[in-house]
């Protein structure tokens, strides 16, 4: 599979996704300094309702500072240009010095910014770190994507044009609507959506030939585009034999390989991610049940009834009255 396909295919499984968010936290620390970072609900107060899952994300501007995942031994050095996320929002230490004791919140001057962005500082001894804190929510819980990849990503960008581009729009985002020049966070979270997409391109590109799992299965030239044809036409009644045809494999040979690589057949794969969709769609909309039935693929309102009932064990409008703001996930 060329990058340009792996990119396509990408795109499509992350608009399904559909990411929203934008930058909170503008930081300024001089050393020595540390930190505990995980974002909260308050820091995606600004969504309506607030995002069920969190990818965060820090970008450093300037200065060095380390970032240390709770249970790992060894913590990552970040440097300007450098972009560091955490696609399930793991709790982790920020700092010049991780072994000094975190300092609370309380200590940190508070300068309310724009379009809700809070800047923190804290003077220190010495120059520290200034950096930006931010988040992507989505509605997916247990999504494949997500799930496969790694509790941190890094993206070094370097302190080229890309490095200085990124920083100004970090800057215009935190400014007043009203301002020249500011951002909209809708432009903020389509900024961070495509950067978070390089950072999975990226580490894409780092997993060895041979490698199996859902990652893997977007690699493969054949797998990678069924996954794209799922993912950008949900509603289709893709059956297995059209899917092996579309990609050029014989029905037996497709099979096999996505199961290997993705863990579960075609057909079951499909089903989890209709039913994913429409689930989502019963909790934050008020569209006719026949009308999302339609919508996730399936050819009749009682059928959808059936498979609905067999994944979350309720029926669509009894599930839909008891959604008060707790996760989803289809039972296995």
């Amino acid at each position: 599979m060329t990058p340009n396909d792996t990119a396509d295919a990408l795109s499509d499984v992350l608009r399904a996704l559909r990411l929203r968010g934008g930058v909170f936290v503008e930081a300024e620390f001089g050393e020595p300094w540390c930190v505990l970072s995980q974002v909260g609900p308050e820091d995606c107060a600004e969504f309506s309702p607030l995002p069920r899952e969190v990818i965060a994300y820090h970008y450093v501007c300037e200065g060095t500072m380390s970032l240390q995942l709770d249970g790992d031994a060894e913590p990552l050095t970040l440097r300007a240009g450098d972009l560091a996320i955490l696609p399930r929002n793991h709790r982790h230490r920020l700092g010049s010095d991780l072994s000094v004791p975190p300092m609370p919140v309380e200590m940190l001057e508070h300068h309310a910014g724009g379009q809700g962005v809070m800047r923190l500082v804290h003077p220190g001894q010495a120059r520290g770190a200034r950096f930006f804190c931010g988040y992507l929510g989505h509605d997916n819980v247990n999504d494949p994507l997500i799930h496969a990849l790694p509790r941190l990503l890094h993206l070094p960008l370097g302190s080229g044009a890309s490095a200085q581009w990124l920083e100004s729009s970090m800057r215009f985002a935190a400014q007043p609507l009203a301002a020249p020049h500011g951002l909209s966070p809708s432009v903020l979270s389509r900024l961070a959506e495509l950067l978070f997409a390089q950072a999975v391109q990226q580490y894409l590109a780092q997993q060895p030939e041979g490698s199996t799992g859902w990652l893997a299965g977007l690699r493969d030239a054949k797998v990678g585009r069924a996954l794209a044809m799922m993912h950008a036409e949900r509603q289709r009644a893709w059956t297995t034999e059209e899917l092996a045809q579309a990609v050029g494999a014989s029905r037996s040979a497709f099979a096999e390989r996505f199961t290997a690589l993705v863990g579960e057949p075609p057909m079951r794969y499909l089903a989890q991610q209709r039913m994913r969709f429409a689930a989502q769609q019963l909790r934050e909309s008020d569209a006719p049940i026949a009308r999302i039935a339609e919508a996730a693929g399936y050819e009749s309102e009682p059928a959808f009834h059936r498979a609905f009932k067999r994944s979350f064990n309720a029926s669509p409008a009894a599930w839909r009255r008891e959604q008060t703001g707790a996760g989803f996930a289809p039972a296995a």
